[in-house]
C-alpha cells in the first residue's frame, strides 16, 4: 500500500505562501495575456503593452515573452525600461519552463536562484490564446525579497525529531568509549551556576558542550549575539556577576521549577552509557525544545514536557 509523502509544518507553511501570491498575480497576468494577444505579431507593440503592464502585475521585476519552445521573442520589460539584450535568449532549460503545467493557464515555479542576480526567484508563466490555439507565454520574474509575505509568524512545532548525522561516525561508535572532559569533573558546580544565569540573569537559550568543556548562550539583554564561555569561566559562580538581573519571562514556555531537573538529565545522559552518551544539550525556554547531540553524531529535538517525562518515543529508544 502507497503512502502519500509526509509534508512538514515548514513546507505547509511555504504552500499556504504560494498560494496566496498565486491568487494575487491570477488575474493580472491574465489581462496580460490578453492584451499581448490583441496586437500578436507586432514586437513594438508587444513590448508597449509589457511596459504598460509593468504596473498592473504587482510586485514584477521583469516581463517578457516566449514562444512555445521558450525562445524569448521580446526584451525585458522593466521599471527602468526595456532590456534589449535579453531578446533570443533560450529559456527551454530553466525550471519555470520545463515546469509548465499544461493544465493551468499560470504556472508559478518553485523557486529558484536567478542567473542575473544569483538570487531566491520566482516566475509566472501565463499562456497566450488566439482564439483555442495557445502561441505563446507571458513570462513574470519575481524577487522573493520583494514578494509580500503573510505577517503571521512561522514558529517551529512542538514535536519529538531525530536527525541522523555523519554515517561514518555511526559505524564507528562501538568501537569509542567516552573520556571524561573537565566540565564532567566539575559538574556539581557548573549546573547551578548554568540554573542562576537562566534564572536570573535573563539566559533564555543555553547549550552545554560536555566533550569540549564549553557553554554557548543568547541573554535577554543582549539577544542577537551568543556568548562562549570556556571552562575557566563556566567554574567561577562570580560568572553570575557579568550579567544584569533579569525576571525570568513570564512568557517562557519551560517552568522556573523544570530547568533543574532537565539540566541534571542532561548529566545523566552524559553519563549512563560510556558508549552513547551525550556530546552537548542545550534549552530554550521560549519555544520549550531541548536540543541534544550524541556520541554516534545523532541529534534529537524534543519538547521539555516529553524530556522529562521519560515516556515518549525519545526515551524508548534510549
Amino acid at each position: 500500500m502507497s503512502t502519500e509523502p509526509t509534508i512538514s509544518p515548514l513546507q505547509q507553511r511555504v504552500q499556504q505562501q504560494r498560494a496566496h501570491l498565486q491568487n494575487l498575480l491570477y488575474d493580472p497576468m491574465h489581462r496580460t495575456a490578453r492584451r499581448i494577444a490583441s496586437v500578436w505579431g507586432d514586437r513594438e507593440a508587444v513590448e508597449d503593452r509589457l511596459m504598460d503592464s509593468m504596473a498592473k502585475v504587482p510586485y514584477v521585476t521583469f516581463l517578457y515573452i516566449l514562444d512555445l519552445d521558450g525562445k524569448q521573442l521580446t526584451s525585458n520589460a522593466s521599471h527602468n525600461g526595456l532590456i534589449e539584450e535579453k531578446f533570443g535568449v533560450d529559456r527551454s532549460e530553466r525550471p519555470y519552463f520545463i515546469g509548465i503545467n499544461d493544465d493551468h493557464d499560470m504556472t508559478l515555479s518553485e523557486a529558484y536562484i536567478s542567473i542575473r542576480a544569483n538570487r531566491p526567484s520566482v516566475t509566472a508563466i501565463e499562456k497566450i490564446y488566439i482564439g483555442e490555439e495557445v502561441v505563446g507565454y507571458v513570462g513574470a520574474d519575481f524577487d522573493l525579497r520583494k514578494l509580500p509575505i503573510t505577517k503571521d509568524i512561522y514558529t517551529d512545532p512542538s514535536r519529538w525529531r531525530q536527525i541522523k548525522g555523519d554515517p561514518s561516525i555511526r559505524s564507528q561508535v562501538f568501537e569509542q568509549t567516552r573520556i571524561k572532559s573537565r566540565l564532567d569533573e566539575q559538574i556539581e558546580t557548573i549546573l547551578p551556576v548554568m540554573r542562576e544565569l537562566i534564572l536570573e540573569n535573563g539566559v533564555f537559550h543555553l547549550k552545554l558542550h560536555f566533550s569540549s568543556s564549553r557553554a554557548t548562550f543568547w541573554t535577554m539583554a543582549d539577544p542577537y549575539r551568543y556568548q562562549v564561555v570556556e571552562y575557566d569561566d563556566l567554574i567561577d559562580p562570580d560568572i553570575c556577576l557579568a550579567f544584569p538581573h533579569h525576571k525570568y519571562p513570564d512568557n517562557a514556555v519551560v517552568p522556573r521549577k523544570d530547568i533543574r531537573p532537565i539540566l541534571e538529565t542532561f548529566v545523566h545522559l552524559r553519563t549512563a552509557d560510556d558508549t552513547i552518551y551525550l556530546r552537548a544539550g542545550s534549552i530554550n525556554i521560549f519555544n520549550g525544545i531541548i536540543g541534544l547531540n550524541f556520541s554516534c553524531d545523532g541529534s534529537h529535538y524534543i519538547p521539555h514536557n516529553e524530556f522529562l517525562s521519560r515516556d515518549s518515543e525519545f526515551w524508548g529508544g534510549m
